[in-house]
């Protein structure tokens, strides 16, 4: 319960790595906002933290909105751990790359965290703590066809991260990446993480499970010395 007492907002917290995150966010002592479009799967995974005896409660956001944005930034002002977990891709190779799926991507993916930041994280420098984790990609760092615009905005997010460490750390508010490998997920599915899986170092995909557990454990006090970093979570693909 090493947690417990503090509130963390988690976006994109309705499936996949983000309830993921949640739930073990949860079982660690946070009180948990949850937020993403859908009511009914924000429900559910308030109802899944709450049977474990934890405490949830859902806030409804469309992130390529930044008034809606910013609704979340109000109800979500006091947090002391932000995940910035939502993203949306579309891979297609670069001529066929539409504009308004380039714009969603970078809307969704990059604008979005950047304002949801920039409203909470002032709040945190003010009590003089915090820890913000940003989900990036291991498609970041290596060059995967048909990711150029998904990569593209979560190395934005990498570059993010450490601005906003350097930014930010003085007032004791840490600021971190994990990037995931393949991982198995309700929209990830095996014959599409399977065949990269097999490009790691360790031969197979990876479970939300483990992603969620290097979040928790970047917004814990066990990572109390560590800001800036961005912390593989890919099997050793980064170096395969």
């Amino acid at each position: 319960m090493e947690l417990s007492g503090s509130t963390a907002l988690v976006t994109g917290s309705t499936s996949g790595i983000g309830r993921e995150v949640a739930l073990q966010l949860a079982r660690a002592g946070a009180e948990v906002i949850v937020s993403g479009r859908s009511e009914e799967r924000g429900a559910e995974t308030v109802a899944a933290i709450e049977a474990e005896g934890g405490k949830a409660r859902f806030v409804a956001v469309d992130l390529a909105d930044l008034d809606s944005v910013g609704r979340l930034a109000e109800a979500a002002a006091d947090v002391d751990v932000l995940v910035n977990n939502a993203g949306v891709f579309e891979f297609a190779p670069t001529g066929e790359q539409t504009v308004p799926s380039y714009d969603a991507m970078f809307q969704v993916n990059v604008r979005a965290p950047y304002f949801l930041t920039a409203s909470i994280a002032p709040r945190m420098v003010e009590r003089g703590r915090g820890s913000i984790v940003n989900i990036s990609t291991m498609a970041s760092e290596i060059g995967l066809a048909g990711a150029s615009v998904y990569s593209a905005t979560k190395a934005a997010v990498n570059s993010l991260t450490r601005t906003w460490a350097a930014e930010f750390g003085e007032s004791g508010v840490r600021v971190n990446t994990v990037s995931p490998g393949p991982t198995l997920t309700s929209g990830a599915s095996v014959e599409m993480v399977g065949p990269l899986g097999e490009t790691t170092l360790l031969r197979r995909h990876a479970g939300v499970e483990e992603i969620a557990g290097a979040v928790v454990f970047l917004a814990s006090p066990r990572a109390g010395y560590v800001t800036g970093a961005n912390l593989p979570v890919d099997g050793g693909r980064l170096v395969a």
